[in-house]
């Protein structure tokens, strides 16, 4: 079965499975609660699983339904964003030793409200540093909590610092997770030469789709077992 959103092209299952970050950063989670994440990412297809650092290393099947590897993503100076950026550095370093692919960081949204953008991209600069060419970095602005003009400054620096993606939210801040609008807005700043990854209150094939049609190429998501069932209901 395949389906489209109000714009996005036709995406089948497995289309659909590969732009999950299949993710779990509840507190309380526990080892056996990730060793299920990452086997029922592994049997769904998706892209990537994404924990807290300190369930990392992980062992992952070596290539899933479609035959290619489960990628582990994880955070860094989550979810405040409120960390000294050598703290941010070595948090990801570490995590990137831990045998992490990818690495979302938060900045400074305090730094970002009072427009001290320069700051905004050292600190982004600093984790880029730590994280080698060949993972993934990607860049939390927590878009709920921001104008307009402050998505457009934070994608802005992101690109200067040498990010891969960015990405709406931690799904912790009470100003809210992904939105249409924030998606578009990012797309617009550096689609086609970053990724973007909604995530944040995206629960439903309705929302995944919406995300998709606005720009996302990525989704961070708790609920991909269910948003799929979804698809699967369709059939």
């Amino acid at each position: 079965m395949s389906t489209t959103g109000s714009g996005s092209t036709a995406l089948d299952r497995a289309g659909l499975a590969r732009f999950i970050d299949h993710t779990l950063l509840k507190p309380e989670a526990t080892r056996a609660d990730v060793d299920a994440l990452v086997a029922e990412g592994a049997a769904l297809g998706v892209y990537a699983v994404c924990v807290s650092p300190s369930f990392l290393p992980l062992t992952v099947p070596d290539a899933g339904p479609e035959g290619t590897a489960l990628q582990v993503a994880t955070v860094c100076g989550f979810p405040s964003g409120k960390h000294h950026s050598a703290i941010k550095a070595a948090e990801a370093a570490r995590s990137v030793a831990d045998g992490a692919d990818e690495v979302d960081m938060v900045i400074d949204v305090g730094a970002a409200k009072a427009g001290a953008w320069e700051y905004v991209q050292l600190d982004i600069e600093t984790v880029r540093a730590a994280v080698p060419a060949d993972r993934v970095l990607k860049v939390i602005i927590e878009s709920a909590a921001l104008t307009d003009h402050e998505i457009v400054e934070a994608c802005r620096a992101s690109a200067a610092a040498g990010a891969d993606f960015v990405k709406t939210s931690t799904g912790f801040h009470p100003a809210g997770g992904a939105s249409a609008r924030a998606v578009s807005i990012m797309s617009e700043t550096v689609g086609g030469r970053l990724g973007i990854k909604a995530s944040g209150g995206i629960r439903t094939l309705a929302d995944a789709l919406t995300m998709i049609d606005h720009g996302a190429t990525r989704l961070g998501m708790s609920s991909g077992a269910a948003v799929l069932a979804e698809l699967d209901a369709l059939a």
